[in-house]
């Protein structure tokens, strides 16, 4: 009997690529070219599953094109690229890769956030560009993070590990907004409390964002929330592009409206709002925050664990939909 057939829409590590070649027909991209919309549609006409890594959009009209698919297995936690309903109602599965990336991105969460109220960019410019020649009281004095208001909006596995790093590291006090109250025994344990979005935005020395991107978090943080928050703080982007208003942040930033902020996501990724590389006081990564060998390692496998187990029967292991028939 002829083995599925599997698309690995970009490059990963080669040897799970070889892992999937045990079990399926597969087509791989090692050279991680970026193919348009059109063109990841004609790859995937004869497929019938495929490897995805969050920069491949899956539709309703890619699934009108890809008759066969079956099952789309996200390598990332987030799936903003699927469009879960058109799936479900065509009865294509899809997966995420949960839990085995929470700690990783919850330590680059806490380093972005350190970096940025410790101004850790702009000082690295300073000294490159040999503009350090003496010593002075207030250079690059930038903002403690021991002792301080810890705010963090979206209290899932990362915001739990970043309020963890916070409280039980560096003496923080935690409050946290939340689509819905955490249990008291995970409260306890993050030390943390829960408050409106409001008064955690306009008590918080440091804002952490953490929220999954869907149409109803779409800029989460616009102008009227920067409004919010004490001239002195920062915000801290982990989630997704989009969450914040990259343009209007610019603004905040430009006139102090806020100390700083460190962004790990953006609106329109790769691309980045060319404001916000005009303004000294922030701190740019590029979607690095799971970006460790062993982490992304678990994240390529998981991926491949659910490919695996759903043509061999046994279901995926970390659905994100559950159509009532499947293809």
């Amino acid at each position: 009997m002829s083995k599925p057939r599997i698309l690995v829409a970009r490059a990963i590590f080669p040897d799970i690529v070889e892992r999937l070649r045990e079990h399926f027909d597969v087509e791989a991209n090692p050279d991680d070219v970026i193919w348009t919309p059109q063109e990841l549609a004609a790859r995937l006409a004869d497929k019938d599953g495929v490897l995805t890594t969050g920069s491949q959009r899956i539709d309703a009209a890619l699934l009108a094109a890809a008759p066969r698919l079956k099952i789309c297995a996200n390598m990332a936690v987030g799936y903003n690229n699927f469009d879960v309903d058109a799936m479900t109602a065509a009865g294509v599965l899809g997966t995420n890769t949960p839990d085995v990336l929470t700690e990783t991105t919850a330590d680059f969460g806490f380093a972005l956030l350190m970096a940025t109220a410790r101004r850790m960019t702009e000082s690295e410019h300073y000294l490159r560009a040999g503009k350090w020649t003496k010593w002075s009281y207030d250079m690059f004095a930038g903002s403690d993070i021991h002792g301080s208001t810890l705010g963090i909006i979206g209290m899932g596995r990362i915001g739990q590990g970043i309020a963890k790093r916070g409280a039980h590291g560096f003496g923080m006090k935690v409050v946290y907004h939340n689509r819905s109250r955490l249990s008291p025994a995970l409260e306890a344990e993050c030390k943390a409390t829960y408050v409106g979005k409001d008064e955690l935005l306009r008590t918080a020395d440091h804002v952490v964002l953490v929220v999954p991107y869907t149409p109803a978090s779409h800029h989460t943080i616009g102008a009227a929330q920067l409004a919010f928050m004490k001239p002195t703080a920062t915000l801290v982007n982990i989630a997704r592009g989009g969450i914040v208003d990259d343009a209007a942040l610019a603004v905040a930033l430009r006139e102090r409206r806020i100390a700083a902020a460190g962004l790990d996501v953006f609106e329109g990724e790769p691309s980045v709002h060319p404001d916000l590389l005009t303004v000294p006081n922030v701190v740019l990564t590029p979607h690095i925050a799971s970006a460790t060998v062993p982490t992304r390692r678990a994240m390529a496998n998981l991926a491949a664990d659910n490919l695996i187990a759903f043509f061999d029967g046994r279901g995926p292991l970390t659905p994100v939909n559950q159509p009532s028939t499947l293809r």
